[in-house]
């Protein structure tokens, strides 16, 4: 790195000559939905660019060090390092405090925040003083991206930070960033508002410190699953998420036309058959981290694009499921809150294995007093009706008990729980059970009252898969717009032959929300589906 210069740095603009000759950026300036803020800030940019100053250089910058890597592991006996007298950062101006001669700062960049000290004196040795009191104190406001060399001390009050001796604007910015106040490490009246937080997500992470932490959490927990399932020899791979038949679930899907086939298309909803097919063609274990789409409605666990892990297991029943997604759950506790107690609002969850087992008619019996196991469809739909649950003439047998769980029992299995031995009717894609009448192998995992995985015992009868194929037919044609499509390819490769295989799906974005404490799922997603803004061209700082 070449040695400190003691000064500003002026990037050269290509501007400057022209810029009042070609009048930049002045009726951008003048624009009428501009706020006094920003038209300010337009003001500064076109001052700097006169000055000769670049506010948008050439994007290499010598970065050697970041904020939390010099707060960590700074100390008072290695003031004389030369790792330490001669660091190079940028980030964001967050905050200044004015005091004449000097200025203290804090810069926030990808790590955390420091805090800067800056003296007219060390920045301007040799130049017109004015400088500083120009380019920094007038031309520079908050959120504006900045870099800086010097080297790190410790304040009289204990603070690390770093004694600039060099500053270079590296991006003006025109739109001010939302007040939030801010003391002793504790922030004040942070921006809480959905509607800002979800549609701005980028200012949401510069103003909210905690809201990186949940993306960081999530990545981990992804990366606890991965290596989990790496490390018991699973592949993972990629499947279509363009589909003509959207199968592997009962959703209502999003539909597309491709010009150059002239053919519908379908984002998919699930990858299960296509997991499938591999497991058909000879993988003993494949799984994905899917994006799947649902064009359905959207609440605080729903959005119609979302992330659902899948691995199917050949050899394996949904006995062994239970238990290898016991230890998956318990080791990303571990790996992500560094514990198997996890707190979710005001209640701790527990991914200490075991989990609780029982079965959809013993938890319907528990919660509602009533045995439904041999009831027919009309018997079950009176019981919806006494229970204050609306049905649809649509609903079969196995939407009807669907909804008895989900509107009765759901909400009571706080704790991980596995709900087991479902009815043939609510699932298609299931191997019956080996011991009981009119059920499959199957399990859902509730965890805080809501579904977080879904497993079976995977059906490989081609001829069965058919009949079950059929009966979703007849209840499209009654008008349940979820029902499954006959998905032809599919009954063609399970009739290759397909090893007794178990099957999984965890919802990723779900589980999230558990591990980070957040209950909207919309908090656990980068960029939520939101309705668009009208008059996008004209954004303006009250929308």
């Amino acid at each position: 790195m070449p040695p400190l210069r003691e000064a500003f740095v002026f990037v050269p603009s290509p501007r400057r000559r022209t810029f009042a000759a070609s009048n930049y950026p002045t009726a951008y300036m003048n624009t009428p939905h501009l706020s006094e803020q920003e038209q300010l800030r337009r003001e500064k940019l076109a001052e700097l660019i006169m000055m000769g100053i670049e506010p948008y250089p050439a994007p290499l910058f010598p970065v050697n060090n970041n904020s939390a890597s010099i707060k960590a592991d700074f100390t008072a006996e290695k003031k004389e390092d030369p790792a330490y007298q001669d660091v190079c950062l940028a980030g964001r101006v967050m905050s200044v405090r004015d005091m004449g001669k000097a200025n203290f700062a804090v810069i926030q960049d990808a790590h955390g925040r420091i805090q800067l000290y800056l003296k007219r004196d060390d920045i301007c040795p040799g130049e017109d003083k004015s400088l500083y009191d120009i380019v920094w104190k007038k031309l520079t406001d908050i959120g504006d991206i900045i870099g800086i060399r010097g080297y790190v001390f410790i304040t009289k009050t204990g603070e690390t930070s770093v004694h600039v001796k060099e500053l270079t604007m590296l991006s003006k910015s025109l739109r001010p960033l939302p007040v939030v106040k801010e003391a002793e490490g504790q922030t004040f009246d942070a921006v809480t508002d959905p509607e800002f937080k979800y549609r701005q997500r980028y200012a949401d992470l510069i103003i909210n410190p905690t809201v990186k932490e949940t993306f960081l959490k999530r990545t981990k927990l992804i990366n606890s699953i991965r290596e989990f399932l790496n490390k018991q020899g699973a592949l993972e791979v990629d499947t279509p998420v363009l589909q003509s038949i959207p199968g592997g679930a009962a959703a209502r899907p999003f539909i597309t036309h491709h010009n150059a086939l002239d053919i519908p298309l379908y984002l998919r909803i699930a990858n299960e058959l296509y997991l499938k097919r591999l497991i058909v063609g000879g993988f003993d274990w494949v799984y994905e981290f899917s994006r799947n789409f649902r064009n359905e409605g959207m609440d605080r666990t729903h959005n119609p694009e979302f992330t659902i892990l899948e691995f199917y297991t050949a050899y394996k029943d949904y006995f062994w499921m239970m238990e290898t997604t016991e230890q998956l759950l318990e080791k990303a506790a571990l790996d992500v809150c560094d514990t198997t107690d996890v707190l979710a609002g005001e209640k701790t969850i527990s991914f200490k294995a075991p989990f609780k087992r029982i079965s959809i008619y013993d938890a319907i019996q528990e919660h509602t007093g009533i045995d439904v196991s041999r009831m027919n469809e009309e018997q079950l739909r009176s019981v919806c009706r006494q229970l204050h649950i609306q049905v649809e003439e649509s609903m079969g047998k196995g939407k009807l008990i669907d909804e008895l769980f989900g509107g009765k029992c759901e909400h009571h299995y706080v704790q991980p729980t596995f709900i087991i031995d479902y009815p043939v009717e609510m699932s298609p894609l299931t191997k019956k059970h080996r011991d009981k009448q009119g059920l499959v192998e199957r399990f859902e995992l509730i965890i805080n009252g809501k579904e977080i995985a879904n497993a079976y015992s995977e059906l490989n009868d081609p001829i069965d898969q058919r009949e079950r194929f059929e009966e979703q037919v007849k209840l499209m044609e009654r008008g349940d717009d979820e029902a499954m499509f006959i998905d032809y390819d599919f009954l063609r490769a399970l009739e290759y032959g397909m090893p007794p295989t178990a099957g999984i799906g965890f919802g990723i974005d779900r589980l999230c929300m558990l591990f980070t404490n957040n209950a909207s799922i919309q908090d656990v997603l980068l960029f939520p589906q939101m309705r668009p803004e009208r008059g996008n061209e004209s954004i303006t700082d009250s929308e």
